[in-house]
């Protein structure tokens, strides 16, 4: 469960970027700005979301989220990797992607408030920087324009998501016609 893992705000009470995290503001930003979502951001409003961001560790092997939990956080990799898999009855577990650091993972719950869709476990131990949602929408809601920015970077993600998996359903059934 994620109660049992440490997560500590980046931020000390008088907003400055502890040594103890391993991690000063120009780190945490300059992370944000690698991922889709947040690229379109200026410095100051990165700085605004890396007030929201938490640092996270997982052991090697341990769970991040499973599938069919109520998905409440995103995940950014700092360090490590993560393997996203799903469990197939019969067969054990399919990994389905192991995401290196930079990666995003954990948003399509966040978004749309519904449950995990695959399982995410630490492989070889793992830091993230992580967003609660109740944060993420609270951010949006008080500053319409990282929330136009981040938006439209969600559509354009998400549709590109859709087009490589026409794209490989298409391959697919190309192949199964011979």
């Amino acid at each position: 469960m994620l109660a049992n893992h440490v997560v500590r705000s980046l931020a000390s009470p008088d907003g400055s970027f502890p040594a103890a995290t391993g991690f000063g503001m120009a780190d945490v930003t300059g992370l944000l700005r690698q991922v889709a979502i947040f690229k379109d951001l200026d410095d100051g409003e990165l700085a605004r979301v890396a007030e929201v961001c938490r640092t996270q560790e997982f052991v090697s092997g341990e769970y991040v989220f499973k599938e069919g939990e109520h998905g409440n956080r995103l995940y950014l990799i700092v360090e490590g990797e993560v393997r996203i898999s799903r469990t197939i009855p019969g067969s054990g577990e399919e990994a389905l992607a192991v995401l290196k650091p930079g990666s995003l993972f954990g948003e399509m719950a966040v978004f749309d408030r519904s449950e995990r869709s695959t399982d995410a476990i630490s492989n070889g131990g793992t830091k993230c920087l992580t967003v609660a949602r109740s944060d993420f929408e609270l951010l949006l809601d008080f500053n319409r324009d990282i929330a136009y920015k981040v938006l439209w970077a969600c559509v354009r993600l998400l549709s590109s998501r859709l087009r490589n998996t026409n794209d490989s359903l298409r391959s697919f059934l190309a192949m199964s016609m011979f």
